[in-house]
C-alpha cells in the first residue's frame, strides 16, 4: 500500500457511533469528559466543512434559529458549530434591543436583512421568536402584540421555505437546577461574569411564566413546514454532539468530491533576512 493508499485509509476511519438512548436514560447518564467529547467533535466538524463545500458549490440557503433560557448553551453550541468553517458562509446573527426606528417597523421586519443569501448559513443566537419569549414575559411587548406575532409566525416562515431556505428551529432545553448552577457561575467565576446581565437575574425568577410562554410558542409555531426541535442540554457536551448530529441529518448535502492536493516547491531568490530592529513581544510562556 502506497503513501497516499495508508493516508487515505487513516482518514476513512471512523468512530463508533454512540448508541441511541431516550430521555429517561439520558438523564441517568454521567457527563462526558473531553476525552470522548474532543474526538466525536473532530468527526462532525468534518463534516460540517463538507456540508459548507456543498452550500458554497449549490448555492443552498440555511437558517438556524437557537432559542432557550437564560444559560441554556445557545452560545456554546453555536461556537462548536461555527469554530471550525468559514466566517464568510456562516454566520452568527445576534441583534441588540430594537431600536425606537425598529419598534415602529412591521416586528420582523428587522430580522429579514439577515436571512441568508445563496451559498450562506446564517445562525440566529435568538430570533423573532423573542417576541413570543423574553418580550411576553417581560412585559417589553403587549400580550396584543404577542397573540399576533403567535398568528402571523407560520405564514411567515411558510413564506421563508417557499424561498428555499432551509430552515431548522432549535430549543435548547434546561433543568432548573441546571440553570442555577450556571448562573452561580457567571457571579462566582470572573471569565464568566461578562455574561450576566440584570436580565438574567430578573427572568431567573419567571421560570414557570417563561414555561407557559413555551409551551403556546410550540403550539401556535410547530408546524409541518417549521418544526421544533427540542435538544436537553444539562450536558452541555452531549448537547452540543446531538445537536450537531441533528443538523447535519436534516441538511440534504452531498459530500463533493476532494481532489488530490500536493503542495508545490517554493521559489527560491537567495533571500537575506536584513535583520531589522523590529519590537518583539517578550517570551512569557
Amino acid at each position: 500500500m502506497g503513501k497516499k493508499s495508508k493516508k487515505k485509509a487513516k482518514h476513512d476511519q471512523r468512530l463508533p457511533a454512540p448508541p441511541r438512548y431516550g430521555v429517561a436514560e439520558e438523564a441517568e447518564r454521567p457527563r462526558m469528559k473531553n476525552k470522548e467529547y474532543l474526538p466525536y467533535l473532530k468527526e462532525l466538524h468534518a463534516e460540517l466543512v463538507a456540508m459548507q463545500e456543498w452550500v458554497r458549490s449549490t448555492g443552498a440557503k440555511i437558517c438556524i434559529v437557537f432559542e432557550g433560557r437564560d444559560t441554556a448553551g445557545k452560545g456554546g453550541v453555536i461556537k462548536a458549530i461555527t469554530e471550525r468553517v468559514s466566517p464568510r458562509i456562516f454566520r452568527v446573527v445576534a441583534l441588540p434591543a430594537p431600536t425606537e426606528r425598529e419598534k415602529s417597523q412591521m416586528y420582523v421586519q428587522r430580522y429579514v436583512p439577515h436571512f441568508p443569501a445563496a451559498g450562506e448559513v446564517v445562525i440566529f443566537d435568538r430570533s423573532w421568536y423573542n417576541r413570543a419569549g423574553v418580550e411576553r414575559v417581560m412585559g417589553f411587548c403587549t400580550e396584543e402584540q404577542s397573540r399576533q406575532f403567535l398568528d402571523d409566525v407560520p405564514g411567515f416562515e411558510r413564506a421563508m421555505v417557499a424561498s428555499g431556505i432551509i430552515l431548522l428551529k432549535y430549543w435548547l432545553e434546561v433543568s432548573p437546577d441546571q440553570q442555577t448552577l450556571r448562573l452561580q457561575s457567571r457571579i462566582d467565576d470572573p471569565r464568566k461574569y461578562w455574561k450576566l446581565s440584570p436580565m438574567d437575574l430578573k427572568s431567573y425568577t419567571k421560570w414557570d411564566d417563561y414555561s407557559r410562554a413555551r409551551d403556546e410558542m410550540f403550539r401556535y409555531s410547530d408546524t409541518g413546514w417549521a418544526p421544533w426541535y427540542v435538544a436537553n442540554n444539562d450536558d452541555k457536551k452531549r448537547g452540543r454532539l446531538n445537536l450537531i448530529r441533528h443538523l447535519l441529518d436534516h441538511v440534504p448535502y452531498t459530500p463533493l468530491e476532494k481532489p488530490d492536493i500536493e503542495l508545490p516547491e517554493r521559489e527560491s531568490h537567495d533571500y537575506q533576512s536584513p535583520n531589522l530592529p523590529l519590537n518583539r513581544i517578550p517570551v512569557v510562556y
